[in-house]
């Protein structure tokens, strides 16, 4: 079993508008599908900047040269005024996205919100964040999303119990190694979750000698044949700045064997399905906690 799972988070006004083509382009070329998780309203990125007075986060921004990768209009977006509506402007890339036979998530409808607020969002606020991205990408698609997956894998107990109550086949929001049902309360919910079992370019770009020149050989070391891989990558950089680097390692996977699919085609693969549960954690290359599986 050579298996990948590419999961695809397009955070950003500008991932949607010029790295989401990219990469469909690039996925194309090479016969591959993904599951693209958008962000569909505000684009109010820039407000992360008062994350830099923490040490891990100035870190990260400074060893992967985040201006130059995300470019400044993402690193100051939402911040002297409010962001663009990534759904409203950005509707028929989305579209365009699902016609040629990407699978299609919700990520969030405020992705800084979402991100930085969890810890004190009530279960009602939680409800309307997802109602409000739901329904936005249900006009687009014409047909609810079939799936969802938090920003920065911070999620908790309340959020996957208000998940429950959405049409979502799937979730993809916590860091793990194996597909599981989650329990809460000791309920288990009926979405299974999808762990990403792999680092992002962010978190090991820099650390432990990780250039781009040996960026591709790293991750693919990192593959085990055990259990599907699930892979994150992000529109504003691998369908930017790193969008050569991703199709020479599509390329290279491929050449030694290794199959991509969607994440629903993994859930749909799943033979049987173990319970689980969620738990925060400090996660490395990251700053602050992220939810994990247990």
């Amino acid at each position: 079993m050579k298996l990948i799972g590419l999961r695809i988070d397009v955070d950003t006004y500008r991932g949607t508008k010029r790295g989401t083509p990219e990469l469909c382009r690039i996925l194309a070329k090479h016969g591959i599908k993904g599951t693209f998780y958008f962000s569909v309203g505000p684009d109010n990125m820039g407000r992360h900047l008062w994350r830099l007075l923490k040490p891990a986060f100035l870190w990260k921004m400074l060893r992967t040269n985040a201006a130059g990768l995300y470019g400044p209009e993402i690193v100051l977006m939402g911040t002297a005024w409010p962001g663009p509506q990534i759904g409203k402007r950005l509707g028929a890339v989305i579209k365009a996205t699902a016609d040629a036979g990407h699978e299609i998530g919700l990520h969030a409808y405020d992705h800084h919100k979402a991100q930085a607020k969890i810890d004190r969002m009530t279960p009602e606020e939680m409800h309307n964040e997802l109602q409000k991205g739901v329904d936005i990408l249900t006009a687009i698609l014409g047909e609810p999303p079939v799936t969802s997956a938090v920003p920065g894998w911070r999620c908790n107990d309340a959020l996957l119990l208000e998940k429950a109550a959405f049409p979502f086949r799937f979730n993809s929001d916590c860091r793990g190694s194996t597909l599981f049902m989650p329990i809460v309360d000791g309920r288990r919910l009926p979405q299974p979750q999808v762990p990403v079992t792999l680092p992002t370019y962010d978190e090991i770009l820099g650390r432990n000698g990780v250039t781009d020149d040996n960026y591709n050989t790293h991750m693919l070391s990192l593959l085990q044949e055990e259990h599907p891989n699930v892979l994150t990558i992000h529109a504003e950089a691998e369908g930017g700045k790193c969008a050569a680097m991703f199709d020479q390692f599509l390329t290279r996977a491929g050449e030694q064997g290794w199959e991509f699919k969607t994440l629903g085609e993994l859930v749909a693969g799943q033979p049987q399905w173990p319970d689980g549960a969620i738990e925060p954690r400090p996660f490395p290359g990251r700053e602050g906690w992220l939810a994990c599986q247990k």
